[in-house]
């Protein structure tokens, strides 16, 4: 029993992760309904900006996390205006195939500049184990907990409590009326971008510090299980999204506890499967009518 709650607090811990990216791409649905499949890229873009400003530039942890959610902001309000403004009013096919060629083409770029292996990422922490009740509980995870907790929070507080948040939630609910009202749609919408691409950039400086690995190709899979997150709970719920990530994170490193580590993304497919069939609209998600 012991080994198995050992297992769900390793899995809160990485479903904290997952959760951080499947905001964003949660709050892009939510207010467009583009599923943007360069978000797990721009988390990838996190780690190597997290390790460059700790590394090159000597910074500390928290500095790096700042200057990384920053930069990460700027870099999805770009590929927002580049790649996906011009096609706003296209088929949402012909979007989801730029998200996806945008996906590549930075994975690619990273490719070519730093090589497909995977580096060390560096140790801005001193690593430390503490045992409560004959848990163990590491200083890494102790990070993860505490600023996924305040970058929740800190989402919270934006999307309930500020004018932009408001215009937010309301874009999501009727563009045109937005508009009408006098909100500032490009806006609000490059606010979204900036907002979801700089909780992937803290995402990427957890993972790869929690990990302690740096590679171009690591955003591919711990995006779309975010992806299959924000699926689960709810695509474009923000309730949803943080749900579906911990469900996620616990799902799999209960298969590990089993003994069925090989099988965990499969049962996490499975469970993505089971949703669209049982709950189409996720766990927190409204069912919507669209006019055809």
């Amino acid at each position: 029993m012991q080994l198995f709650i050992q297992q769900i607090i390793n899995g809160i811990a990485v479903g904290s992760i997952y959760a951080l990216i499947a905001l964003g791409y949660t709050m892009v649905y939510g207010t467009i309904r583009l599923i943007n499949f360069a978000h797990g890229e721009v988390f990838m873009l996190g780690a190597f900006l997290g390790a460059y400003f700790m590394i090159q530039l000597g910074l500390n942890l928290w500095v790096s996390l700042l200057a990384v959610m920053f930069v990460c902001a700027c870099i999805g309000m770009s590929i927002e205006r580049i790649a996906y403004k011009p096609l706003r009013h296209s088929s949402r096919i012909a979007a989801l195939i730029t998200a996806i060629g945008v996906s590549y083409l930075l994975q690619n770029l990273m490719i070519y500049f730093f090589s497909p292996e995977v580096k060390a990422f560096p140790a801005p922490i001193k690593v430390t184990v503490y045992k409560i009740f004959g848990l163990i509980l590491t200083s890494k995870q102790v990070l993860v907990f505490i600023l996924t907790i305040a970058l929740m929070l800190a989402l919270y507080l934006i999307v309930h409590k500020t004018k932009m948040g408001l215009a937010m939630r309301a874009l999501a609910v009727d563009e045109e009326a937005a508009r009408l009202m006098g909100i500032d749609v490009d806006r609000v919408i490059s606010f979204t971008f900036a907002l979801g691409s700089a909780l992937a950039g803290a995402a990427g400086v957890l993972f790869a510090l929690y990990y302690n690995s740096l590679s171009p190709l690591m955003g591919t899979a711990p995006g779309l299980k975010a992806f299959i997150a924000s699926v689960v709970g709810g695509i474009g719920s923000v309730n949803g999204a943080m749900v579906g990530g911990y469900v996620i994170g616990i799902l799999e490193t209960i298969m590990v506890y089993f003994g069925m580590s090989a099988y965990k993304d499969a049962l996490v497919y499975l469970l993505l499967i089971l949703i669209l069939l049982l709950l189409p609209a996720g766990l927190f998600g409204k069912q919507l009518k669209e006019k055809v």
